[in-house]
């Protein structure tokens, strides 16, 4: 893969969320709260918020993924793994944990969400393809559940997603050699599957408010290989909500 992508990167995030943005981003953040805590649907308050900031979709897309009412907080919190527990084992949310590692080694646009996840806009759609930052974004999973001496990792990966084969195949070879089982599971049904197991690595919303208990791994990875990365950060909203998390399940 000699070609160089940057993964999740669009010509207009520079002046859409540039320093002369982010103001009117957190103002429209806190409507947008202030109106989930109230009970309003995120489809239809998202539509009313970026309405009344002439935001672009893109800037529509970051305020729905990155701002969550105080109950989906509370759940997610308190289901949180702070601590991988040694001899467990993990299950992977695949594509979404692998194409947001790979935005972070393009450098291209990170949300730093309230519930401490971080997400992506890199709005695949069901089409992916392996670029040059896919084995290291592999082997950056692999170093970190080595470290924390886990048994076996189980990735999950979206059989109607384009190259899942492809990836399948590359995450079962560079991980080979690391000192846990490796399994990948290609199939229809990710979410709901996921949705009832614990110890699961994902940023997606639905399945950390069902799942039994979840691990941020990204949000440690990237705070490992760049301290200072440049997020755009949601995660003041959060300051004001108390809560105590799991340190081990």
């Amino acid at each position: 893969m000699s070609t160089t992508v940057k993964r999740g990167y669009f010509p207009n995030d520079q002046k859409e969320f540039g320093s002369d943005s982010i103001d009117k981003l957190h103002n429209a953040g806190q409507d947008l709260l202030y109106l989930l805590n109230q009970g309003y649907n995120i489809k239809g308050a998202a539509a009313f918020v970026g309405n009344h900031y002439l935001l672009s979709e893109r800037q529509r897309l970051a305020l729905v993924r990155a701002i969550s009412p105080n109950e989906s907080l509370r759940i997610r919190k308190n289901k949180e793994v702070k601590s991988i527990p040694h001899g467990c084992t993990v299950n992977i949310d695949g594509f979404n944990t692998i194409i947001t590692l790979e935005v972070a080694l393009s450098d291209s646009l990170l949300l730093k969400c309230m519930d401490g996840t971080i997400r992506d806009l890199a709005a695949l759609r069901g089409t992916y393809r392996l670029i040059d930052k896919t084995d290291k974004a592999i082997l950056l999973i692999g170093s970190i559940l080595e470290k924390n001496k886990v048994d076996k990792a189980v990735f999950y990966l979206d059989a109607p997603v384009s190259n899942s084969g492809r990836l399948k195949q590359r995450i079962t070879e560079l991980l080979n050699p690391f000192a846990f089982e490796v399994n990948v599971e290609v199939i229809n049904n990710v979410d709901s599957v996921l949705e009832t197991l614990d110890h699961v690595i994902t940023s997606d919303a639905i399945i950390l408010d069902k799942c039994v208990s979840w691990i941020n791994l990204n949000a440690k990875i990237i705070r490992e290989i760049n301290k200072t990365y440049p997020y755009i950060d949601f995660s003041v909203f959060a300051n004001d909500f108390d809560v105590v998390s799991n340190t081990c399940r």
